[in-house]
Order: C-alpha cells, then structure tokens, then sequence
C-alpha cells in the first residue's frame, strides 16, 4: 500500500516538472515565433530550473502533493490557485532582484504563466479523475469492528482517489452485527474467511482483532497465506490514510513495537544542533524588536510584558514558558483561551495571529527545554486530568515539546474538550512514531505558510 502511494506522489510530482519544462518550451515557442534554439533554450533552462524548486517546495506547503485532498473540488483548486499566486511572486522576486541572470524575462514570464496555469490545471485535473476513476484499486477486507473502523471506512468511502475499497467487514465476535453497516456487507463469524477472500478478489486484509488471542482468527489467516495477500494492522492502516494513531486500537506493545527511541538518538542530537542554531539567529534577528513590542503592550493594558507559565515539557517536567503578553491582567481567571476571548487585547490578537507572540519561546528551545517541532506544552493541572482521562496521555511527552507541531498543521482546529484532546493526542503520536528530520522541516514550512495566510499576505 505504501508503495502503490509513494508511485503515485512519484508520477504527480514527475508530470508537474513535465508541466513546468513544457510551458516553458512553448513560451519560447511562441515568443519568438518558432522552434527554440539550443542556445535560447539554455539560456532561460538553468534560471527557470532554480525557480521549478521553489515552486515545488510551494506547491508541497499547499498541500499539492498530499494525495487526500487530490479531489476536484473548489478547496482543491483554491489550494492550485493559491499555490500558483505564491509561486509567481517568487518567480518575480527572484528574476528582478537579480539582474545578472543575463534575461529579461517580461514578455516571457507573462506568457509562461498562462500557459503553465492553463496546462497545470488541466493535468491535475486529469491526474484525480485518474486517481478516482482509472487506476488500480485496492480491494480490502476488516477484521473486527469498532468505532475506529467506522471512521477509517468513511474516510476511504469520501476520498475514492486514494485507491481503497472496503468490500465487507468480519465480525469475528460473538455478539452479531447488523448484516449492514454503512452500506458495507458484514460477514458474521470467519470460518470462511479464505472462500470470502477469493470470491471477492481480495489484496489486502486489515487485521483489527488480536490473532495471538484467537487460535480460529490465526488459523484462518493462516489459511490465507497461499493467496498471495497482503495483511496490515487496523492501526497501521489508518495511520497512513489519516496522519494519526488510533488510540482506541493500540496498546503497550504498539508502543514497544514502534517506539525504540533509542534509534533515535542520532535525528535528536541533529535537532538539537538545529534547534540551538535556530534559536538564536531568531533571538539576534528579533530582540530588537522586543523592546518596542513591550512597551505597547504596556500602554494597551496594565500587567507585564511577558506572560510566563508553568508547562510540563519531556518526561512532564515543569518549566517556565516564555511568551508576549496578549491578554489583559484585570479579571483574568487563567482558563483555557476560547475562540473569541474577550480577555484578549488589540493588540494581542495582533501578536497571536502573526505568532509573534511566541518568539520569547526561544529563549526556551535554547535551553533545551522546548524544540521548535514537537507536541505543544500543556500545564500541569490539565495534563494530570487528562492522564486520567485518555489513555496513553502521557506518552506524548516522551520528546520535547514544541514551538509549533503536526497537530497545528494538520488544518484542523481543535479545542481544549475532551474529545479534541483526543484528537491532539493521536496527531501527536503519530509525529513521535515517524518524526525525521524531512518531517520537521515540513512541518516548518507548513506553519510559515500558515502564518502568512492568516495575515492575508
């Protein structure tokens, strides 16, 4: 299944570069009236070249490379219209700041860009109906069912062009399900799991139940293994289709099994590296600028200029975090912040949109109590209700909190309720599991890329 995922990123991202050198081909084409020469073609190949990787690393913070939103909806073709707006502005950034590129591409760059918007519309337009319509899908089977494998079969039932189908569900229980649910066919009892598995035409199994605590259910796979199949795990599964970890479904050895943080040791000590250096070309860059910011913070409301609050961070351990203050100081009872607060400053909500509020966080992730990529920190009294509440809670603090993380990036907006905590935690879970160093950097990007949109810029 990975596989099949990674070929097509592979054929999405090879057609955009085929795009991309295309229309570039028929500007020059057009532009002067006939087949380009090789010394005209090399002229404007290596200058383009630079700005075709600027426009892909634009296009992945837009989400173009995220095969679940490759859906020919109104979001998606925002997302295009977006990505392509951001990728222009660079484009004219880089060719006029830099005159020594040896052209003057005007007349040419205006007449690139209709010819690539026309052309890359028209391809990945293409490219989801083939995702949705034409290319192989992947017949799957459930073992087991529970809320997790509803929510799992929704997500592949509304997004067709990932290439699942979920033929039917086996209720290996002895307590019977409905012979229907959510118009997917239930089979009770899996004594016939093998002819079900032929008749059907079958390439993956999804297991959700636990075979070592069911001789018919390992038997049954057992019986299967002549078929050629592939078997994944309900968790497994899920994880790549939603960016998280079903809690539901996992337990401590889904944390042994997958959590040997000491082959980690080599990302955390280069994170670290980068941390550090991060940290403080933002605090030389900025700390100019923190004088100012406290003085009209003072002026707006009385209280001081910094907010500082105690957070657990790795292995929950307390510390003081460091922000900008944006909420006023008189009547403020230090509950959790809502959508609109109206304890929130003017001048705050400035600072909160634009993240400058969290700048001071720096001088945390020099400490080594923060990194700028990891599970936000939350403070002790909520942490021990929530231990108490979701299971597996506190594991999310088995790497150091962070400045912004997968969860903020996941465009989802989540409360501090119960069941968005809970939501909070498997985006969490799934950034300890898989965290590298490709993986923060997007995470970065993305939320640079957050910031300047809720700016309007």
């Amino acid at each position: 299944m990975e596989k099949s995922q990674q070929l097509k990123k592979i054929i999405v991202l090879s057609g955009d570069i085929a795009v991309f050198y295309l229309s570039l081909y028929l500007t020059l084409a057009i532009r002067y009236m006939g087949i380009p020469t090789a010394k005209l073609w090399g002229d404007h190949f290596w200058p383009f070249t630079v700005i075709l990787f600027a426009w892909i690393i634009i296009f992945y913070i837009a989400n173009l490379y995220d095969l679940h939103s490759a859906v020919n909806n109104a979001e998606f073709f925002s997302m295009i219209n977006k990505g392509i707006i951001a990728a222009i502005i660079v484009s004219l950034i880089y060719f006029y700041a830099a005159p020594q590129i040896g052209i003057a591409p005007k007349t040419n760059l205006f007449i690139f860009i209709i010819i690539l918007y026309i052309l890359f519309f028209l391809w990945r337009r293409t490219f989801n109906l083939l995702l949705k319509s034409y290319l192989p899908r992947q017949n799957i089977a459930i073992i087991g069912y529970d809320s997790q494998v509803k929510e799992l079969s929704e997500e592949i039932s509304l997004k067709p062009h990932l290439g699942y189908v979920v033929l039917f569900i086996i209720n290996d229980k002895t307590e019977k399900l409905p012979e229907k649910i959510d118009n997917i066919p239930v089979f009770n009892g899996i004594s016939n799991l093998k002819e079900l598995v032929i008749k059907n035409n079958i390439a993956t199994i999804v297991i959700n139940s636990d075979p070592h605590q069911s001789p018919e259910l390992r038997s049954s796979l057992f019986n299967c293994l002549p078929l050629k199949i592939s078997f994944i795990s309900l968790p497994h599964l899920y994880e790549n289709i939603t960016g998280k970890i079903p809690i539901e479904t996992i337990s401590q050895m889904w944390f042994l099994d997958n959590l040997s943080e000491g082959n980690k040791s080599a990302f955390d000590a280069f994170k670290r590296f980068y941390d550090v250096v991060l940290a403080c070309l933002i605090f030389l860059v900025t700390f100019i600028l923190w004088p100012i910011i406290a003085i009209v913070i003072k002026l707006e409301s009385k209280g001081p200029a910094f907010f500082i609050q105690i957070r657990g961070g790795k292995n929950n351990q307390p510390f003081k975090l460091y922000k900008f203050r944006t909420m006023r100081e008189e009547g403020n009872d230090r509950t959790l912040t809502k959508a609109t607060d109206n304890r929130i400053t003017g001048f705050g909500n400035f600072l909160r949109k634009s993240r400058i509020d969290e700048i001071p966080q720096v001088i945390n992730i020099i400490k080594g109590e923060m990194s700028f990529v990891g599970p936000r920190p939350e403070r002790p009294r909520y942490i021990e209700k929530l231990e108490k509440a979701i299971p597996f809670y506190a594991e999310r603090t088995l790497v150091k909190p962070g400045l912004t993380g997968w969860d903020q990036v996941s465009g989802e907006y989540h409360s501090p309720s119960l069941d968005d905590s809970i939501k909070k935690l498997q985006y969490d879970l799934y950034y300890i599991k898989n965290r590298s160093i490709y993986m923060d950097l997007s995470i970065i990007l993305k939320t640079i890329a957050t910031v300047i949109s809720r700016q309007g810029v």
